[in-house]
């Protein structure tokens, strides 16, 4: 029985950032999950229940935070960590973001490709401890 691959799920507007994140996270041999706006992205991360969730905050049709706020209420996706990747740099909303239950807050111009895999790699080796 092969082990199953670990599901990574982006919720991210940005087609181009999608696209590098998701050529990168599948070379490394996850599964990628991608959704572009806040219920889309909900709605998969309960109905796939991802091992990990990037999620964005500026989003269509439910923000990051709400998202956030639904995941963490919700028994069956409260347990999956969740990382914002996001332009909003202010402390507020970093500190709003990890308030919420977020394990982590990047933000985007202040971060590279390698910096998020490797906080990707850290939050899944938690989870196993």
């Amino acid at each position: 029985m092969p082990e199953e691959k670990i599901k990574i799920l982006m919720i991210e507007e940005d087609r181009f950032l999608r696209k590098i994140y998701r050529d990168k996270l599948s070379r490394l041999g996850f599964d990628f999950l991608e959704a572009t706006n806040g219920e889309e992205g909900l709605n998969k991360v309960i109905a796939e229940k991802p091992d990990l969730v990037l999620l964005d905050l500026i989003l269509p049709r439910k923000n990051g935070f709400d998202v956030l706020i639904d995941m963490k209420s919700n028994k069956n996706t409260e347990n999956i960590p969740v990382i914002i990747l996001s332009n909003l740099g202010q402390e507020s909303d970093i500190e709003r973001g990890l308030s919420l239950g977020a394990e982590d807050y990047l933000v985007k111009t202040d971060v590279s490709l390698s910096k998020v895999v490797d906080k990707v790699k850290e939050q899944l080796v938690k989870m196993k401890t």
